[in-house]
């Protein structure tokens, strides 16, 4: 990344997993994750913490991200969401930070201040060596723009909702361009795609699941991929695949594809 740091391309996904959290994050490591995506707003982050110091596994092993929820877009709420992360992780760092939505044009008249604002705090943590790395989610190209102005480290991640027949691309190419690594969140629409006739006849040809072909559809993209379930022999295969590569006109079927997974939630549009 930006920052000399590195990432592991597939974390696990933690949203919505709100039950059996300390035996499926378990499942996780057990089955080889090291990167592990949480956020306050999830309500698991005490249940990962245990399930983190249960394992055994060394903390240098492991690459933690959470998020700041809008709540706390402030000097002050930053710091203190840190602080209560590090508890509930049972954790003294975080290996990547980031603000989890950004102010908007239709809630707020000052957003482009209140994300500066939240911005610099998390300079200020990111300085102090409790978070390794920062960046953003669900930023477009007007929140980045913006923020850019005043900003005195770059985002080194903008972590967005990304998979076959939505990529936002625009937003993808400007990252790209200001070097910042584009994660994927819901990289199977949140398995709505799993029904899209175009993606199974995909998933045929090349002897995979569906699911595997939006994972590797983003890998091939250049985007880090945060695949989610609770099923145990999916959380395994959706890491322990054996990689294959998508042709040129199957990726560009798959990136024009008949949108299906959208979650309907557009960062200038929401209201929380």
């Amino acid at each position: 990344m930006n920052n000399g740091t590195e990432i592991p391309e597939i974390g696990f996904g933690t949203w919505q997993t709100t039950e059996s959290v300390v035996n499926t994050v378990k499942t996780a490591l057990a089955a080889g994750y090291r990167h592990i995506d949480t956020a306050d707003i999830y309500g698991n982050e005490a249940e990962i913490g245990q399930a983190l110091e249960e394992s055994g596994i060394p903390r240098s092993e492991l690459y933690i991200t959470t998020k700041i929820w809008n709540s706390n877009r402030s000097s002050l709420g930053v710091k203190q969401s840190v602080e209560n992360s590090l508890a509930k992780l049972k954790t003294n760092y975080i290996d990547l930070l980031l603000i989890h939505w950004p102010a908007n044009e239709k809630q707020f008249d000052n957003w482009r201040e209140i994300n500066a604002e939240t911005w610099k705090a998390m300079e200020e943590v990111y300085r102090s060596g409790v978070v390794k790395t920062i960046g953003v989610s669900n930023f477009m190209i007007p929140h980045l723009e913006a923020l850019l102005e005043s900003a005195e480290v770059i985002p080194a991640v903008n972590q967005i909702e990304f998979h076959p027949g939505y990529t936002q691309q625009e937003t993808v190419d400007y990252c790209k361009e200001e070097g910042i690594v584009i994660e994927a969140w819901s990289p199977i629409g949140s398995g709505r795609l799993l029904k899209d006739e175009t993606l199974n006849e995909m998933a045929e040809k090349y002897g995979v699941s569906p699911a595997i072909v939006c994972i590797q559809f983003c890998l091939q993209c250049g985007v880090v991929v945060l695949p989610k379930s609770e099923n145990p022999e999916n959380i395994k295969s959706n890491l322990h695949f054996e990689r294959f590569k998508i042709n040129e006109e199957d990726l560009k079927k798959l990136k024009n594809l008949e949108e299906s997974g959208f979650s309907g939630l557009n960062p200038e549009n929401v209201d929380f």
